[in-house]
């Protein structure tokens, strides 16, 4: 038996899978990857300078400018779920309890009906007020350059973890991933810390199998019963296989 016939049996036993998810999950959604050989990381080297809450406080305003054109937000609705999403949809409906960490912000999962999803790392189409904690959806941002509060007048800050925020839901994702049967990581590089030890915890902690799908390698590639070093889409295409099985 191949491994990709025994990842596909893994699939259909399974009761509760977790898919770990980085920026490699859509970027066929055509949305850019952060850290590999020619994303946002190596395009701009002060990505982290910009993208960070003491720059934040120091100049919201010129903030909003580099952050909406980093993140491309005035675009955001035209970007939808591919294939790797709609998989995940159709395991749910056909039963599977499926949870979902992902660091990305992007909010694709839940456009994709992904019922238990836990974004570490913030989402981008919605900004709150720090005074009066009122929230905005992506329209609204999408109206001003420096979007402001209706109520206060303050510069909204967007609901994504930036550098020096705490990041969401830490203990909620670890607790709900050792509960897993299966355990994917996929279109991740797992080089930002501490979400790239959930998978460490759930191999420690648990008898879960786990997945490993991303275009290059990881220096966490070992800890893994099986790495598959392909694209997103040729992975859903060829290594998950058809669902009728499932």
């Amino acid at each position: 038996m191949t491994d990709i016939e025994k990842v596909q049996k893994l699939v259909k036993q399974a009761d509760t899978i977790t898919f770990f998810t980085g920026a490699g999950m859509s970027t066929e959604s055509g949305l850019p990857d952060f850290r590999s050989s020619n994303g946002l990381y190596k395009q701009n080297m002060n990505f982290t300078d910009i993208v960070s809450l003491d720059f934040y406080e120091k100049d919201p305003v010129l903030f909003w400018t580099l952050f909406k054109d980093i993140f491309r937000i005035r675009m955001l609705h035209n970007y939808v779920p591919n294939k790797g999403y709609h998989y995940i949809s159709k395991l749910q409906e056909k039963g599977k309890n499926i949870r979902v960490i992902t660091q990305n912000i992007d909010g694709l999962h839940y456009d994709s009906g992904h019922e238990s999803v836990y974004e570490i790392h913030g989402s981008i189409k919605k900004a709150h007020c720090r005074s009066c904690y009122r929230e905005y959806d992506l329209e609204y941002l999408n109206e001003y350059d420096c979007p402001k509060c209706k109520e206060c007048g303050e510069i909204l800050k967007p609901n994504v973890v930036l550098f020096g925020d705490p990041i969401q839901q830490f203990e909620e994702a670890v607790r709900d991933a050792l509960q897993s049967d299966l355990f994917f990581v996929l279109g991740s590089s797992l080089e930002v810390g501490p979400v790239n030890q959930i998978p460490l915890i759930v191999k420690e902690h648990t008898d879960a199998k786990l997945i490993i799908i991303n275009r290059e390698e990881t220096r966490f590639d070992s800890l893994f019963d099986y790495v598959f070093h392909i694209n997103i889409s040729d992975a859903f295409q060829h290594i998950l296989g058809p669902l009728h099985n499932v």
